[in-house]
């Protein structure tokens, strides 16, 4: 069976009560009494990390705008789409524009010099909006937003090239939304990886 990852968005907050966005992908897992739950593996270091641990809970955030995933890779930290709202039964915030949120409180924490396992059970949940389905732009943001997390892991090639496949998926099914998220990915590209004058790939289009 292969091991899932969902791509969501993870709310938490330091103890001064200041909120951090992160796109993280989750395990869903119960929780050793039964209770369902989810892993969390960030990385060490990491702000999510440190607010979990200091405040021992945080909020899982469903969304299909992926302009959250665009936005908090290439540092927009004041878009409007980051906008949060206070939790219901943690001491958290959630994304103003989720169409589902669940709340969470950490059960144990699996120390790790590079990933500490972070199991958390789920609290409260609820539902803000109606999910109406994905199209293919959507999953073209969120594999672009990846790559944008790694301009410095990977080669600038490969890049290039998947985004230039990515394009096809926006050309072809994106709507304004979508649009917005994938100028902020390709602006982020072209400003981090050395200019290729060779490439046409990073050139605006309409």
């Amino acid at each position: 069976m292969n091991d899932q990852i969902f791509e969501t968005v993870i709310t938490t907050v330091d103890s001064a009560g200041v909120g951090h966005v992160a796109p993280m992908g989750v395990r869903y897992r119960s929780t050793p009494d039964g209770r369902p739950g989810v892993v969390l593996m960030p990385f060490k270091p990491s702000t999510t990390l440190a607010n979990i641990v200091a405040t021992g809970c945080a909020v899982l955030n469903l969304v299909t705008d992926t302009r959250v995933f665009a936005a908090c890779v290439t540092g927009r930290r004041d878009a409007q789409v980051l906008a949060l709202l206070p939790a219901q039964r943690v001491a958290g915030l959630r994304l103003g524009l989720a169409l589902r949120h669940v709340e969470l409180q950490l059960v144990e924490c699996r120390d790790d010099d590079q990933r500490p396992r972070l199991h958390l059970a789920a609290v409260h949940e609820a539902e803000h909006a109606p999910f109406i389905g994905l199209n293919r732009a959507q999953a073209a943001v969120i594999e672009g937003a990846v790559l944008v997390s790694r301009l410095q892991l990977l080669p600038a090639d490969k890049i290039r090239r998947e985004m230039a496949y990515l394009q096809i998926a926006i050309d072809k099914t994106a709507g304004a939304a979508e649009h917005e998220a994938w100028r902020w990915l390709r602006e982020a590209v072209a400003e981090r990886l050395p200019v290729d004058p060779d490439s046409e790939t990073l050139r605006n289009t309409p």
